[in-house]
């Protein structure tokens, strides 16, 4: 049988079986292609038929270890929650979301006058279902179908990105980059990287003789306000390794990390302003364009943005700090649609639910955990414990959020 005949065979099959062809398809044959590398599968026909056994749910043709189920897919419920956890120790995760990672903020004094604002990272170890805590990457971004992170070295700005396969924890391909980059972003499919490049590192922070928190006590570190060291951003596409820099003179109304991401179809990025009119969508070339009709009134801090469906917006907190409520708008014209518990909305677990932040009552925003709200119900449902303080002594974590 040749390869066409075996291909033929294998979509017979699938049409057979009624069974369709998983999200994120290409993240799938990605890891096909690693098992590939490894074994070296001496036949083409055999390694096509492995791409299509992965796609559409027949047992694989290669044994070991990376036949292992990710933990993600494992446990399908529709809400996994510990609200005994905080930070997690055991996956969290609410429709077709999960916390693929969390990280706690950490200064590093270079010299009496110089530090570096980073990151500790604990990862999803697909494996066991847990999160790990690694001090290897300075920052990390999990793709859709969270079985591929990208990750970046502890010296920023970083001359190439790494693709971590989170159930071996091993690299699988360093894709370099001609501009130093601190951030990298997926599409929603999973197919290309947005990487913010910057001429220092943005987690820079200085001594300065004032209060700069508001704590009462001068000599505190503050990082610059209002500027930033970024110099543009590479759309990386991760099937040839290529990627492409365009350069974004805008460097005022910035914070010292402006990170840029994709639109909710992928087709331009964007990043905030600290001034109006709030956020800047480019071309993937670099260009200045327009704001997409469905996101025109949304905010680049409120990071649920768009619904699944595109549909409804994530709001702003309606009130004061204290306040236990946000918005769901429409986004074509902010109108407020409904009001949903919830500090800080987070990310949709569906078109109908989201995960939040939410303060516990009578206490502020530094005593707050992640539940499950629902548009059009008062029904909270808790998935994390109660974060504490204001830092990562304190209990302080930032969660990281992927489609499962």
């Amino acid at each position: 049988m040749n390869v066409d005949e075996l291909v033929s065979a294998a979509f017979r099959e699938q049409a057979a079986d009624s069974v369709p062809a998983p999200p994120y398809f290409a993240e799938r044959v990605l890891a096909v292609r690693r098992r590939r590398r490894t074994r070296r599968i001496a036949s083409v026909a055999v390694a096509t038929v492995a791409a299509i056994a992965v796609a559409v749910g027949v047992p694989r043709l290669t044994g070991g270890g990376d036949d292992v189920r990710p933990a993600s897919e494992m446990n399908r419920s529709s809400i996994i929650a510990h609200p005994g956890q905080t930070p997690p120790r055991d996956l969290v995760a609410a429709g077709g979301t999960a916390l693929a990672a969390y990280y706690v903020q950490n200064r590093v004094e270079k010299s009496a006058k110089v530090a570096v604002n980073g990151r500790t990272y604990s990862l999803l170890d697909q494996r066991t279902g847990k999160y790990v805590r690694t001090t290897k990457w300075s920052y990390v971004s999990v793709a859709p179908g969270m079985r591929t992170a990208a990750v970046l070295e502890k010296s920023l700005p970083a001359r190439r990105i790494g693709l971590l396969d989170l159930l071996t924890g091993r690299i699988e391909r360093w894709i370099p980059v001609d501009h130093g980059v601190a951030s990298a972003e997926f599409s929603s499919d999973g197919r290309k990287l947005v990487a913010t490049t910057y001429a220092k590192d943005p987690g820079l922070t200085y001594k300065v003789n004032y209060d700069a928190d508001g704590d009462g006590k001068k000599n505190d570190w503050s990082t610059p306000f209002g500027t930033s060291e970024r110099t543009g951003f590479c759309v990386v596409d991760l099937g040839s390794g290529k990627s492409s820099w365009s350069g974004v003179t805008d460097t005022q109304d910035l914070n010292a990390r402006q990170d840029f991401a994709f639109s909710h179809d992928d087709q331009l990025v964007y990043s905030g302003l600290t001034t109006t009119p709030g956020t800047q969508f480019y071309d993937l070339q670099g260009n200045k364009a327009a704001t997409p009709a469905n996101e025109k009134h949304l905010s680049w801090f409120v990071e649920a943005r768009l619904s699944p469906n595109g549909r409804l917006g994530a709001g702003d907190f309606a009130g004061g700090a204290k306040t236990t409520a946000s918005e769901i708008i429409d986004p074509r014209t902010g109108k407020r649609i409904a009001k949903v518990h919830g500090q800080q909305l987070l990310a949709w677990a569906d078109d109908k639910r989201l995960i939040a932040w939410d303060i516990a009552p009578g206490t502020n925003e530094f005593h707050n955990r992640l539940v499950l709200v629902t548009i059009g119900s008062d029904t909270v449902v808790p998935l994390s414990g109660f974060r504490k303080g204001n830092d990562g002594a304190g209990g302080r974590w930032t969660p990281v959020f992927a489609k499962r």
